[in-house]
């Protein structure tokens, strides 16, 4: 048996998904548009997805039944607000639906405002580089609240250093950054819309609301370190700085980033793993170290502010693999929370095997679902991973005084 710590009581335990990935018929958003476009490069749309618009209390009764707690799901702004003012009440009934469907099963809803879609009308009035972002994303926070009062956690926008990275980002002429450099003024503008959308939380009342930031884990080649610093901070850091006077902020763990020298114009930037490394099915290397790393770098860069681990999990076919995965990033948590980390639940990316942005492949799932008939099927790391929250306990780090399990 394996060795375990006590987690801390009130811990979350969970699984999370987003929309556009698990939904199906996502018609009104941009990235529909372009997997669907003529010539597009993307290998394969969303489509149905997995269904979860019609499926999701069987969704999420499994992840109860598996002795979960807390699902993290997001709304579909394209749905909501389809056309730029025009709200859909039958849509934020729907989404009602899933946060009551929660509570009637026990688990607590997590709830993100947005997570990589917009609606069309969006893309098609300038996006972020528009004057109007702020107030358009603070109004979808106004929106989106009238259906939140009883949500505890919400997150307004997830990784918006990769949205940074992967906008087609226009010339920033203040800055001289243009795409695929991250864009300083994207940044900015982001993190506008970020705050504008916590001052609406906040007045709300009982609502705690941060973002969620995917964190690289930037490593030097030694005698590398400044460049890697310049390197990750429009990737990482300014985000995690942009969180400081927030409630909480996700961490976002599946990978680390080795900066060295490179032969192009810069000079440097990221390594190539070796020869022989085991890689997952996104071509990630297989590091479940990188949690831990993550959570010390969050802490130190915020100053403090409470964690939650809101996406951490392992692409493969191999699910026992993605146990093995899963227990040494938890260990890397556990050490963490061990050295001073505050850290305050574990959200498993995927809880369903899922759309990967552009391909099915890639599979993250805790449930596999048949892409022909949507029927779930449990894999046995949704039991191991529901085991841990029902008895509240973390694999044990390297080095800790663990008890039996």
């Amino acid at each position: 048996m394996s060795s375990v710590i006590a987690a801390p009581e009130g811990f979350i335990w969970g699984a999370a998904t987003a929309g556009h990935q698990i939904e199906g018929g996502n018609v009104n958003t941009g990235h529909w548009e372009n997997e669907y476009a003529p010539g597009s490069q993307i290998p394969e749309p969303s489509g149905d997805a997995c269904d979860s618009y019609h499926r999701y209390p069987e969704d999420i009764a499994l992840l109860a039944d598996a002795g979960l707690t807390a699902y993290r799901f997001s709304l579909e702004w394209s749905r909501i607000e389809p056309e730029q003012g025009v709200v859909s009440r039958a849509q934020l009934a729907h989404y009602r639906r899933m946060i009551d469907t929660c509570r009637d099963h026990g688990v607590q809803p997590i709830v993100t405002l947005h997570h990589f879609t917009f609606p069309r009308w969006w893309d098609h009035s300038g996006g972020w580089y528009a004057d109007e972002s702020t107030d358009r994303f603070r109004r979808f926070t106004e929106i989106a609240a009238t259906i939140l009062d009883d949500v505890d956690l919400v997150v307004t926008i997830n990784e918006p250093n990769m949205m940074v990275n992967q906008t087609e980002a226009r010339i920033d002429t203040e800055n001289g950054v243009n795409f695929p450099g991250p864009s300083p003024f994207l940044a900015q503008a982001i993190a506008d819309a970020h705050h504008a959308s916590t001052e609406v939380l906040r007045g709300v009342g009982g609502i705690r609301s941060g973002w969620t930031v995917a964190n690289q884990v930037f490593q030097a080649v030694p005698g590398w370190e400044k460049q890697r610093d310049e390197w990750q901070y429009w990737r990482e850091d300014f985000f995690l700085e942009q969180s400081r006077n927030d409630d909480f902020i996700g961490v976002q763990s599946y990978l680390r980033t080795i900066i060295g020298p490179t032969d192009d114009e810069l000079g440097y930037g990221p390594q190539p793993w070796p020869e022989g490394t085991e890689r997952t099915l996104t071509g990630w290397e297989y590091y479940p170290e990188a949690l831990g790393h993550a959570l010390r770098h969050t802490r130190e860069v915020t100053g403090g502010v409470p964690m939650i681990v809101t996406e951490n999990g392992m692409a493969t076919s191999d699910d026992a693999r993605r146990i093995d995965y899963t227990t040494g990033a938890l260990g890397g948590m556990a050490a963490a929370m061990a050295d001073g980390c505050d850290v305050r639940g574990y959200l498993h990316w995927s809880l369903l095997d899922n759309y990967e942005w552009g391909s099915f492949r890639p599979t993250f799932g805790l449930i596999a679902v048949d892409r022909e008939t949507f029927a779930r099927t449990p894999k046995p790391s949704l039991a191991w991973l529901g085991g841990l929250a029902q008895r509240n306990v973390i694999p044990a780090p390297a080095g800790a005084k663990p008890r039996s399990a």
